[in-house]
């Protein structure tokens, strides 16, 4: 590990704090991933408004210049980061984490860098994305003012370590683990099912604080090519000691659990995931943590796992103290789809018959939005068991049911049609009409098949809503998300017909070309729906910002995001929406911001209409959730220039890029 203290490691703590403490002034601050504990992402900040919108410019840039130090691993690296503002009393920087997990302190005002740690990962045998979206921040309260330590930044490591840092200097906090980290490993490779390797296993997500535990979930990027990929637990940590507390495993093994008896005996040793790799939610007065689990493995087919598989794909209330399961409901049963449960839950308070009722609202990829008592797991809106297909590959048993809310409406289209190919042209038209005829397709939940011509996933496996998640106007009661719309066909082969490969961006679907499902028989080819110039088969918008009354149970508007004009072989600015990575924030003054689309532009919204109201080139995609924040009367916002992997490879970039009204 390497650490840069940008104001010189010969000033003292006393000194630093003293420094930052003449920097400080009041300000508005973003703690937290979604700006509060419950992932909300709403400021009340309204310095920069619709009448102002026009005036506002890029007022400093940051790059972290690291890609050049990895380039054989520079097309993975995802610089997707929401950074946090720490309180005065803690510095009042701006900390972010890079894709290599280098972490770094900035002045917000000047974007002027104060410290860096580099936590020198290593990487696995096989290349895979590269992400690191955020850290944590937690007040040692059992300290001093002046102790080292007393303000704690946390950030996981792809090679699955937990880092703490001193918030002020940027130095490691010796009593956490040894010299300031935890190694992971060891616990992970004791707990079973034991794959052949671990490497698949990342942190990028940043871990929670509950009180005085961190609690970390993990991505599983082996879960579609093995039954037994590794073990998806979540798992929980002393903040100050970095001392294993508990794991909740959402394979439920121990035989006194309730749900093991869901569960055939063999599976329960074999199957891994289920894991957390999006965000958490923290409600600290009633000690929860709200999980949104994934699928177990593996992805897309279940005869290796019969039944239902809860906890996965549910929404889980733990208590952070202890790990214990307070709640849960299963969004999916026996997902063979891969839509995991992928956003942050939301949490905010709503009036319900004259009550006001804590809640918890969680996306899903299908466009479906659950809404629960996030203290009792009520459904605050009805939710219906209805009957779907169970016409899935031989061998595997689907469930004649799935969960649906009555309101609202799904927030995508979710049936796919002959007659929705689209075209430019009529060649285009023609090509993707006969790939959809030829293939399995059909509503929400169309089970996969050996059909020859294989079947056609809609909406995908980035959704829908993904974990860019929503944002949550608390003046309005409005939900604002955005969702992608393109499909994705796949083909079961021969398990032995293909070998694993490396990730490649350019080649195949989200998870590869075509990978064998271990000890199964089978393996699996994935190709996004595209004519032969790189357009989506399907009907614009492939990407839309939409905006939900929870209340009422309302759409309120659905508006294209994003223009066609870097994705398409003829550039032209056409608004039919490209794919989408990141999500929105929303502030008291009716602005939405968002990047996340892959034509390098940051936008705002009225969160009343869905109107344009600006937007900025970027240097690069911005597939990162932006974020804002008051220093010296002055608010900015701060969002990350990227490109993304999957998306635009050929643009990866390093940029941190703040905005603000002109000083007057």
């Amino acid at each position: 590990m390497r650490l840069v203290a940008i104001l010189g490691e010969h000033k003292s703590r006393y000194g630093m704090i003293l420094m930052f403490a003449c920097l400080s002034v009041s300000a508005q601050e973003w703690q937290y991933y979604g700006q509060d504990p419950g992932g909300a992402r709403f400021s009340g900040l309204t310095q920069i408004n619709a009448d102002n919108i026009d005036e506002l410019e890029l007022t400093w840039s940051h790059r972290y210049g690291d890609l050049g130090k990895y380039p054989e691993h520079t097309y993975l690296a995802g610089y997707h980061v929401t950074p946090i503002l720490l309180p005065e009393e803690a510095g009042q920087s701006l900390i972010a984490c890079t894709p290599f997990h280098k972490m770094f302190a900035l002045d917000p005002a000047s974007g002027e860098e104060r410290w860096s740690f580099d936590s020198e990962i290593t990487f696995g045998p096989f290349k895979t994305r590269l992400k690191c979206l955020g850290v944590a921040y937690w007040e040692d309260t059992e300290l001093a003012n002046e102790s080292a330590c007393k303000y704690r930044v946390y950030m996981g490591t792809s090679d699955r370590r937990i880092i703490s840092l001193d918030a002020l200097t940027g130095f490691p906090c010796k009593e956490f683990g040894e010299n300031g980290q935890v190694d992971v490993n060891p616990i992970i490779a004791q707990t079973p099912p034991v794959p052949d390797s671990h490497w698949g296993m990342v942190y990028s997500a940043p871990p929670v604080l509950v009180n005085d535990v961190l609690v970390i979930g993990s991505i599983n990027n082996m879960k579609n090519q093995f039954p037994n990929a590794a073990n998806g637990s979540i798992r929980a940590f002393d903040a100050r000691t970095g001392k294993f507390l508990w794991d909740f495993d959402p394979v439920p093994r121990n035989p006194d659990d309730p749900e093991a008896a869901n569960w055939d005996i063999k599976a329960l040793k074999t199957t891994g995931g289920g894991n957390v790799w999006s965000m958490f939610s923290v409600d600290h007065e009633r000690d929860l943590i709200f999980l949104p689990t994934a699928s177990t493995s593996p992805n897309f087919y279940g005869g290796t796992r019969p039944g239902d598989n809860r906890y996965g794909n549910s929404l889980v209330a733990l208590r952070g103290a202890t790990g214990e399961i307070v709640w849960h409901f299963q969004t999916i049963h026996h997902d063979v789809w891969d839509w995991d449960l992928p956003a942050q839950p939301i949490l905010v308070d709503m009036q319900r018959n004259g009550e006001t009722v804590p809640a918890v609202l969680q996306l899903t990829k299908q466009g479906l939005i659950f809404l629960f008592n996030r203290e009792t797991g009520e459904a605050l809106i009805p939710i219906e068991e209805r009957p779907v297909s169970t016409d899935g590959v031989p061998g595997d048993v689907l469930s004649p049911t799935q969960p649906f809310p009555v309101k609202p409406p799904p927030i995508i289209r979710t049936e796919l049609r002959e007659e929705d190919a689209w075209g430019l042209t009529v060649f285009d038209e023609g090509y993707c009409r006969k790939w959809i005829k030829n293939s399995r397709h059909g509503p929400l939940f169309t089970p996969p098949s050996l059909d020859m011509d294989g079947w056609i996933m809609y909406p995908s496996t980035a959704g829908g809503p993904n974990w860019g998640g929503g944002a949550y106007d608390k003046d309005r009661d409005v939900l604002i998300t955005n969702v992608s719309e393109v499909g994705i066909w796949m083909q079961f082969l021969p398990e032995d017909s293909v070998e694993t490969r490396d990730f490649d961006p350019f080649d195949g679907a989200p998870m590869g070309p075509a990978a064998p499902i271990r000890s199964t028989g089978y393996a699996l080819q994935q190709r996004i729906l595209l004519s032969p110039i790189f357009m989506p088969c399907t009907k614009p918008p492939w990407g839309s910002l939409v905006a939900v009354d929870m209340n009422k149970g309302e759409i309120n508007w659905s508006v294209p995001l994003g223009v066609i004009d870097r994705i398409a072989r003829m550039p032209v600015p056409l608004e039919w929406g490209t794919p989408l990575a990141g999500g929105p924030i929303v502030t008291a003054s009716g602005l939405i911001f968002i990047g996340s689309t892959t034509d390098r532009r940051l936008r705002v919204f009225s969160t009343d209409t869905g109107k344009e109201l600006w937007h900025i080139d970027l240097p690069s995609s911005a597939h990162a959730t932006p974020m804002t924040y008051e220093v010296a009367g002055r608010q900015y916002v701060v969002i990350a220039s990227g490109g993304h992997a999957m998306l635009d490879a050929w643009e990866i970039d390093d940029y941190l890029l703040a905005f603000a009204l002109p000083e007057k």
